[in-house]
């Protein structure tokens, strides 16, 4: 068991990072190497105090070299759950758990609405992971919702099983899928069932399905960690940036407003020195 595992590699993530490691603390990281994909996207970044004018690529650089110096890097695995154990944490990343004394939740902010009825069905037929309940679904009817062209080989994983695919891609230029795959334009309306669900509304008709998958390279705190007090779309959290959950921490853009990189930094400083305080009373 580790003593810290850190969700999201931001800059709230980063902070959180560089300061358990120069408090000598066992961490595990999880996040994208190539780090905020918002960062990067940015023409120009303004207010960050020492930075003039920097673009969010440049920015970006700099990050990966201080990383680099300091011999850290986060492991690209996509986490799928959290799950608050009597005085630990398991993280779940599809297949692979891992246990840790605290968490730090730096996961940024889910800017993909939900489909209406998607909360209703999380495990009586939606999925957020393919490898963990595909096999469920061998044989049957699903739909996936899929948000980046990097997840497309959960889409091949899936299809293999399936006997048809409903495939609602939303970016640019989906690859060409096996046959059974059928693609969708847009997004499904809403998820309709009783006890599961059975099937969904798009584009005007009602389409059968045993499941759903919802691919994403993030998912929403309140899905990831079940009984985490939510503000809304955001995870409440106090000044130290504790959560609801003992030993849980939040930082950054999923914490609220203002979404600016000195925030995000700050609060996972904070997050990590608070990490470090509980480690040392309990």
């Amino acid at each position: 068991m580790t003593d810290v595992i850190i969700i999201g590699s931001g800059p709230a993530g980063i902070s959180a990072a560089l300061t358990l490691q120069a408090n000598n603390k066992n961490f595990i990281w999880f996040g994208k190497k190539e780090l905020s994909a918002k960062i990067r996207k940015a023409e120009k970044i303004h207010n960050y105090p020492g930075l003039s004018d920097v673009s969010g690529e440049d920015f970006c650089n700099m990050l990966r070299q201080q990383l680099s110096a300091a011999g850290l890097s986060p492991i690209e695995k996509t986490v799928t759950g959290v799950y608050a154990m009597d005085d630990s944490f398991s993280v779940l990343c599809n297949d692979e758990m891992f246990e840790s004394r605290i968490v730090i939740v730096a996961t940024g902010v889910e800017t993909l609405k939900t489909v209406e009825g998607e909360a209703d069905f999380i495990g009586r037929g939606v999925s957020y992971c393919a490898t963990c309940d595909g096999l469920l679904y061998r044989g049957k009817d699903i739909a996936i919702l899929c948000t980046a062209k990097d997840l497309e080989h959960e889409i091949d994983y899936l299809a293999s099983l399936a006997r048809t695919v409903h495939l609602f891609p939303l970016y640019p230029a989906p690859k060409q899928f096996a046959g059974n795959v059928i693609l969708h334009k847009g997004m499904p309306e809403r998820l309709l069932g009783s006890l599961r669900l059975e099937k969904l509304k798009a584009g005007g008709q009602e389409i059968p399905v045993d499941g759903m998958f919802f691919l994403k390279n993030s998912v929403s705190p309140s899905v990831l960690i079940g009984g985490i007090q939510m503000d809304g779309a955001h995870v409440h959290v106090d000044r130290s940036q504790a959560t609801s959950l003992s030993g849980c921490f939040a930082c950054g853009d999923c914490t609220g407003r203002p979404y600016q990189y000195a925030k995000a930094v700050g609060e996972g400083n904070v997050a990590a020195h608070s990490a470090i305080a509980f480690l040392a009373k309990h």
